[in-house]
């Protein structure tokens, strides 16, 4: 893999240093001397792959991510290597030889456009275009883990920050005895653990904390909203309703908002239409509108062409 200063420039732009811009010469002449152009994190520019990127975070519960690889004839970007994540790959222009390494030794397969790979985590493998330039597009899928999520459960049940009893090393049975009473009582702390608050607090964490995704907002911010205005769900925006009393708490993805609880029947509405007009809500038309006004504002919908 090339540094940043083989193919990235700086400039000064109204007074300010900039560094890490790509240079199109450098690297052009790198691609024609056979380098493989990687476009990191396409899913945050390209929206297609923003909307499928965002949509697969909502069904998997799991964070996805996408890049894509331009390969010139002949070449091979990487020697043979795992990633520590799911990956779909998919084949979009030209084609890709591709080497993987199973259980029961290494197998060849050549990649056509249209056609997807699906490599578990750890799989070894690498990849060589043909006779044309080579184009395909990876999705990977980040795992959460009952390890991450026993993990943060735990931290929250473990003792202060007390120190270690003084001598331990010439007699270490306070230390051991020390330890059997902190393991008693963490036992007792994770045994009483409700995993409901566990369970809630990380589907909490995953719809209140994915990258915004307001494309068109502008123009949304400046439409006039009324009764019959078209609206639709933005792909790949979570709303999921949490009871909190006499408050709702609407799961966006990105943020969360607290409404009234007798705003539910109005937002089950909003949650299981893709396309509604604020007077197909359960509402008085001035609550109505003050709403889909809110939860246009707050990106959980648009103003549909």
């Amino acid at each position: 893999m090339l540094g940043e200063s083989a193919f990235t420039r700086h400039a000064t732009i109204a007074g300010q240093q900039l560094t890490g811009l790509v240079d199109p010469r450098k690297a052009l002449e790198l691609f024609r001397e056979g380098a493989t152009i990687v476009f990191q994190g396409l899913h945050r520019y390209h929206p297609p792959l923003a909307d499928l990127v965002a949509e697969l975070e909502l069904a998997l519960g799991h964070p996805c991510q996408a890049n894509a690889y331009l390969t010139p004839p002949g070449s091979q970007g990487f020697a043979v290597h795992s990633d520590t994540h799911d990956v779909f790959v998919f084949q979009t222009a030209g084609s890709k030889d591709w080497e993987l390494v199973g259980p029961e030794g290494p197998e060849q397969l050549t990649m056509e456009p249209g056609l997807c790979l699906y490599m578990p985590t750890g799989t070894p493998h690498a990849a060589r275009a043909q006779e044309t330039v080579s184009l395909h597009v990876t999705i990977g899928i980040n795992q959460l883990t009952w390890r991450d999520l026993v993990r943060r459960a735990v931290d929250g049940l473990l003792p202060e920050a007390e120190h270690l009893p003084a001598g331990y090393l010439d007699d270490s049975s306070s230390l051991r005895d020390g330890l059997a009473q902190q393991l008693r009582d963490l036992a007792d702390r994770v045994a009483s653990a409700d995993p409901v608050e566990v369970a809630d607090d990380a589907v909490r964490r995953f719809l209140t904390q994915r990258a915004p995704r307001l494309s068109g907002g502008l123009l949304d911010s400046l439409a006039v909203v009324d009764d019959d205005t078209p609206l639709r769900r933005r792909p790949g925006h979570a709303c999921v309703l949490l009871d909190r009393g006499d408050q709702l708490e609407v799961l966006l993805g990105d943020r969360s908002l607290t409404v009234p609880a007798r705003l539910r029947p109005a937002l089950e509405v909003v949650r299981v239409s893709e396309t509604l007009c604020p007077r197909d809500l359960p509402l008085a038309e001035q609550a109505r509108l003050v709403l889909c006004r809110r939860l246009v504002r707050e990106g959980l919908l648009e103003v549909a062409p």
